[in-house]
């Protein structure tokens, strides 16, 4: 008998292919969250943040390569081939996703006009499946889950690092093939309709050539020209993130994660210098405990430490910008953007093999709720053995968000 984890550790690198990673993350995930038996009103409650999503992701799709553009303009350098992969796979599905390929398809170059009917944007024909099963029209709903995820799923397929990118394009279209064939299924047991009156869904995974298979392919060649050899398992680490998000998002609409509460869900904050030369990423519950330190370097610096496992970290790009200073008894290890001087964050004396990350650093936007404890780093040893025999003996004063924001 050949374990799940044996199949995917041969003594050969796997050829990572579309037909190989969907085989993996079903060995991973399991069933997909929206295979579940839902209610009515189940339904009812997701379908607006699934609609978020979908008319929120051709923008997000389109606008992802920007910055690389624009830094590309700053360096005045060439566009390299990698941005010229992703963008021209990333104009396409947003060109798709926007009815502008069905519409050539059906009517050739004379339909071309016919782009300006919004009305065929695939988030619309999702509206009028909706309408036609609740009996209403609904609007979309960007609540904080889905908002923070779309803000996850943009900062990957952003990243400068292609690897990144296309870990995230891939992962993003075979997720979506599964989500939208097991809700489609599900909808249609929940509402004993008729599977090919539901447009949306029927245009994206029904028929004898469904769009999604090729949604597929198309990232999934992006493999063979920005996976470089010797670098399969960190493609995989990356895709296995970027699909636990979109995997993670779906549970947490149907209140299926298995969680002591949200405070303790992890999420991806994601952070940068000043510069924005050094970009990270740090998995963190969605609400978070900092420290402010009264030391001499972290007064000086304005520093607030989120302390964080070394595996929780992910450097994005910019490393090769880091400096490192150090003092005193040499153990922690101050690491610094040598262009604009910000820390964003360092590997601390109490903890060298993980992280503090500087909360000014993230991303305000996927923090839920900050509480602030202040420590008294000025008398470092007597404090921090007071926090090992008391944690909350060394913490003078809590401040919420609300009283850091204002200050």
């Amino acid at each position: 008998m050949i374990s799940q984890a044996s199949r995917f550790a041969p003594d050969q690198p796997p050829k990572l292919s579309c037909e190989y990673l969907t085989e993996r993350v079903r060995a991973l995930f399991g069933p997909h969250p929206f295979a579940s038996q839902m209610s009515g009103d189940q339904v009812a409650s997701l379908l607006p943040e699934y609609l978020a999503m979908s008319q929120a992701f051709p923008y997000l799709q389109a606008g992802s390569q920007r910055d690389l553009i624009f830094d590309a303009m700053h360096q005045n350098r060439d566009i390299g081939r990698d941005i010229e992969l992703t963008s021209v796979v990333a104009n396409f599905i947003c060109w798709d996703e926007t009815g502008g390929h069905g519409g050539i398809l059906r009517g050739g170059k004379a339909a071309l006009p016919d782009i300006l009917l919004t009305e065929n944007f695939h988030s619309n024909l999702l509206r009028k499946d909706a309408a036609r099963l609740l009996g209403r029209a609904i609007r979309p709903n960007y609540s904080d889950r889905t908002k923070q995820y779309l803000h996850s799923l943009y900062a990957g397929l952003s990243s400068k690092d292609p690897l990144v990118r296309c870990a995230y394009m891939v992962a993003f279209e075979l997720h979506a093939a599964d989500m939208i064939q097991s809700l489609w299924t599900t909808l249609v047991k929940t509402f004993k309709a008729r599977p090919d009156d539901l447009e949306y869904f029927r245009g994206h995974v029904g028929g004898e050539d469904p769009a999604e298979k090729y949604h597929g392919e198309m990232t999934g060649r992006l493999i063979g020209e920005l996976v470089q050899p010797g670098l399969n398992d960190r493609f995989l680490n990356e895709f296995g993130r970027a699909y636990r998000l979109s995997v993670q998002w779906c549970r947490d609409l149907l209140g299926t994660a298995a969680r002591t509460g949200d405070d303790h869900s992890e999420m991806q904050h994601h952070g940068r210098c000043h510069c924005g030369a050094i970009k990270f990423y740090v998995n963190a519950p969605r609400e978070l405990s900092a420290v402010r330190c009264n030391c001499s370097i972290c007064q000086m610096s304005g520093f607030v430490h989120l302390l964080v496992p070394g595996d929780k970290l992910r450097i994005e790009c910019g490393e090769e910008f880091l400096t490192t200073y150090q003092f005193n008894k040499n153990i922690a290890r101050h690491t610094f953007c040598r262009l604009c001087g910000v820390k964003p964050f360092y590997r601390p004396r109490s903890n060298p093999s993980g992280y503090s990350v500087n909360i000014r650093c993230l991303d305000r936007k996927t923090i839920e709720h900050l509480r602030i404890s202040e420590f008294d780093g000025a008398h470092w040893e007597q404090a921090f053995l007071s926090m090992q025999q008391d944690p909350e003996s060394c913490f003078e004063d809590q401040r919420s968000e609300l009283e850091w924001r204002a200050q």
